[in-house]
């Protein structure tokens, strides 16, 4: 008899948009390959949901349609990618924002908020961590220069952070940062120029957290980053 396999848990993970791939003709949505294989790696199944946003509908009207898109997510992932609008925090527009989509941003939002009160697992990376910032009513500081673009550095942890260590080495890629915190956000973990690089969300009865690095980079290598993936995909069963 056919040993019976078990059902992976889904991670929904939001499609990036994308002007071209080689494979196609056409504007892309697409998913970082390392980042797929990473939640597979933890024992989970990565599936792209596509990003829309209805025209006219309020901001609890747009969650609540997001809401019923999510219900097959056992757990979430909110990737990097183009820069958050300012708008969404009511800063100024800045001379080295890139990749802005609203649509994009609209929807991660409402993501953001949706996952966070359902208490369904999250794990956000990058951009999906400065998403939940402003989701929580936090801005960005909107340029940090070169300093943490294709960055390999230490990040000192702070207790709230899930792995007990004192210090964790990290690959960084990212011009906009947490500026004010949103509310109940915690700082976990700070680079040495003070820049925040994880959080964690106060008196949350769901499991979440956001680091500003990208595990994905160095997670087939270092077992701290795959750790972080497996901390995430082992909270859906918790």
């Amino acid at each position: 008899m056919a040993e019976r396999v078990s059902r992976r848990p889904v991670v929904l993970i939001p499609a990036r948009f994308s002007a071209s791939a080689s494979a196609l003709r056409y504007r892309a949505e697409v998913t970082a390959v390392r980042l797929a294989e990473s939640v597979y790696a933890a024992g989970a199944e990565p599936l792209a949901i596509h990003p829309h946003v209805p025209e006219g509908l309020s901001e609890a009207e747009l969650d609540a349609a997001v809401r019923a898109r999510l219900r097959m997510a056992d757990g979430i992932l909110l990737p990097g990618g183009g820069d958050v609008s300012p708008r969404w925090a009511g800063q100024e527009e800045h001379a080295s924002q890139y990749d802005v989509d609203e649509v994009q941003d609209a929807f991660d939002l409402a993501v953001a908020r949706v996952a966070l009160a359902d208490g369904i697992a999250l794990l956000s990376i990058c951009r999906g961590t400065q998403v939940v910032n402003v989701a929580r009513g936090g801005d960005l500081v909107q340029d940090l220069g070169e300093g943490h673009r294709r960055y390999v550095h230490e990040v000192a942890l702070g207790k709230e952070f899930p792995v007990p260590l004192d210090r964790m080495r990290v690959s960084c890629h990212h011009h906009q940062a947490i500026g004010r915190l949103g509310r109940g956000l915690r700082a976990a973990a700070h680079a040495a120029d003070g820049t925040i690089e994880a959080v964690t969300l106060e008196g949350h009865h769901g499991w979440y957290l956001g680091v500003q690095w990208h595990p994905e980079d160095t997670s087939d290598e270092d077992p701290l980053q795959a750790g972080l993936f497996d901390a995430f995909v082992q909270s859906i069963g918790d």
